[in-house]
């Protein structure tokens, strides 16, 4: 993954997602119900407290332990207890699915966009909208961009778009993002 990703104000975070695929996935499992950026801070404070991040160390982790580094102060998420079983589920899935290799969800077959859509939304914890989110994500910042990933993510994939995290490069355009989820909220209670 070669772009370096500015998603939480955090350079030590956007690095850590930047350089580790899972760590990038395990955020994205986490963006719901808080802040899009302390969403994805989640994965450095795993990693501070196992002492580095690996999909590996987590998956193999007691489920018990794991949880109570998760929820210790400042915890990964609003839910800690919760996300932490989820973030550990995950885990172990990419392990036994992908032999731990978080990037073969979108290398393994040279696979199309649909097929990369197809293989978030088997992942425990990612749906519809949140597999068609991290596929933009990977398409419009990280370079991925399989055939059909524009169509596949649809109107997350739109270039230019302020729909999501795919679409925060910097404090502008979280703004905006934020934005425009505001707009879509109140929308929706009208509606």
């Amino acid at each position: 993954m070669p772009n370096t990703l500015t998603l939480t104000g955090d350079a030590e975070a956007d690095k850590l997602l930047s350089e580790d695929p899972f760590a990038l996935l395990t955020g994205m499992l986490l963006d719901q119900q808080i802040a899009m950026e302390v969403a994805f801070a989640g994965p450095r404070k795993i990693a501070e407290r196992m002492d580095g991040f690996s999909v590996t160390r987590i998956a193999e982790s007691d489920l018990e332990e794991f949880v109570e580094l998760c929820v210790q102060k400042p915890a990964i998420h609003r839910y800690g207890g919760s996300m932490a079983r989820r973030v550990h589920t995950l885990a172990r899935h990419i392990v036994d699915s992908y032999g731990g290799r978080t990037e073969a969800i979108w290398t393994e077959g040279d696979p199309d966009g649909t097929e990369v859509l197809k293989r978030l939304k088997a992942l425990p914890g990612y749906g519809e909208q949140k597999a068609k989110i991290f596929l933009a994500l990977l398409g419009k910042q990280l370079g991925v961009q399989p055939a059909g990933w524009r169509e596949a993510a649809g109107a997350y994939g739109e270039d230019g778009a302020r729909r999501s995290i795919a679409d925060v490069t910097g404090q502008d355009t979280l703004a905006e993002v934020r934005a425009f989820k505001k707009a879509a909220k109140a929308a929706a209670k009208k509606g």
